[in-house]
């Protein structure tokens, strides 16, 4: 079987996947906010699946949603589409808004007294042979604590330093790395289980609490030990460099890479260009529509930011910012705008 899983982007969302990843060899995980994000990404999930049905994969197929309330309108989308494609659909949830949805699909189970960790848990242990030994079981517990704010629970301390951990891991770009970002997550949650089952209860919230710091440097280490910034940096540079044709955009015959939302651009963007001498800027654009320019001296990007975005600075270093910007949780889509701005800006034709 495979399993094509969406989940949301919180402790809860990713306690979900964590589980899952777990539970099944044949798992492609997805992420997503509330809001048009839900839609886009079971637009790519169904595109995924046809594409593997076009292959001639005749395998039994899961679309798996955690943590996510639909809405009546986009469980009509989806089941009517996974029919099409002879997919089965499983949604785990609990939020209360997702009641009138969940009475008119046999697929949406609703229960809003555990957190959808919790019932991705039970879910899984009453289907299959998955945790038979209750492994899982105390970080299960934990994010359900935290979740649906059960402070008397002796898992509550540590499940608030669960949740800090999530929310305060924002190294890696999600829109612009999603399963790097993913794999960073699922890993500081299975450390948290590995910590949470070898230690004396009362003192585990601590223990991971002085221990998360070092866990994501090592998660970052690559080569040689260095600040937790710059290994991040590094890190970062290294994910530009394998995807740069991807990310790539041009201004005036000369070519530069987009990146979005990943800060120190002083940084991270001349350390780009070290080591990739064929580009000549480097853009990180943020959700605002603020951006910056880097260049190793073969571009003058103080004019190209007057031009494009009413802004300046120095030869080497420069932003602005874009007239009526959209932001984008699709990466291709803000590309695709930010080429067409361009484009606009500088008079330039891109056959």
């Amino acid at each position: 079987m495979y399993i094509y899983h969406l989940s949301h982007i919180d402790l809860d969302g990713y306690g979900c996947q964590y589980l899952s990843s777990k539970a099944f060899d044949n798992i492609e995980c997805y992420n997503a906010n509330y809001g048009s994000e839900v839609t886009a990404r079971l637009e790519e999930i169904l595109s995924n699946i046809q594409l593997k049905r076009q292959d001639g994969v005749k395998d039994d197929i899961l679309i798996l949603i955690t943590d996510l309330n639909l809405t009546t309108k986009e469980c009509n989308f989806l089941e009517k589409e996974a029919i099409a494609l002879g997919a089965k659909i499983q949604l785990l949830d609990h939020h209360a808004t997702g009641a009138s949805a969940s009475e008119r699909f046999a697929w949406y189970l609703l229960d809003t007294s555990r957190s959808a960790t919790k019932i991705t848990y039970d879910w899984l242990r009453a289907n299959s042979d998955f945790d038979l030994n209750g492994e899982y079981e105390p970080i299960v517990e934990a994010i359900n604590a935290i979740d649906i704010w059960k402070d008397k629970s002796q898992y509550f301390d540590y499940g608030r330093v669960l949740l800090g951990m999530i929310s305060g891991a924002k190294e890696i770009n999600r829109i612009l790395f999603s399963n790097e970002d993913r794999t960073y997550k699922l890993n500081l949650i299975d450390t948290a289980s590995k910590i949470l089952k070898e230690s004396p209860l009362q003192d585990a919230p601590i223990i991971l609490d002085d221990a998360l710091h070092q866990t994501k440097k090592s998660f970052f280490h690559i080569d040689k030990n260095d600040t937790k910034d710059n290994l991040v940096a590094n890190f970062v540079t290294r994910l530009l460099g394998r995807e740069k044709e991807r990310l790539t955009i041009f201004y005036r015959g000369y070519k530069g890479i987009l990146a979005y939302n990943v800060g120190s651009a002083s940084l991270i963007g001349n350390a780009f260009l070290v080591a990739n001498p064929d580009y000549d800027f480097y853009m990180d654009i943020n959700s605002r529509g603020n951006f910056s320019l880097r260049s190793n001296n073969k571009i003058d990007v103080s004019n190209m930011a007057s031009e494009i975005g009413n802004g300046g600075g120095h030869p080497n270093a420069s932003g602005g910012k874009i007239e009526n910007y959209k932001d984008s949780f699709v990466y291709d889509n803000l590309k695709k705008m930010i080429q067409e701005y361009i484009n606009q800006k500088s008079g330039q034709v891109i056959s």
